[in-house]
């Protein structure tokens, strides 16, 4: 899960295998596989790092197992 800002300045978890796509309207638009949208502060860029660096240190860390 990674922490992202919504435009009312709170801060949520969101499962990261739930993302269907990420959007730089006016805002950020996130679009869940069930069709929910959620808007948020971080640019599409900061959300894709985010997504990368979690799913990394899930499957690197399953490596060394």
């Amino acid at each position: 899960m990674i922490k992202l800002t919504t435009l009312s300045g709170n801060e949520f978890y969101l499962n990261t295998e739930l993302v269907y796509k990420v959007e730089a309207l006016a805002d950020t638009v996130i679009t869940l596989v069930d069709g929910k949208t959620l808007r948020v502060t971080e640019s599409p860029e900061v959300i894709i790092e985010r997504i990368v660096q979690y799913k990394r240190k899930i499957y690197v860390g399953n490596l060394e197992v």
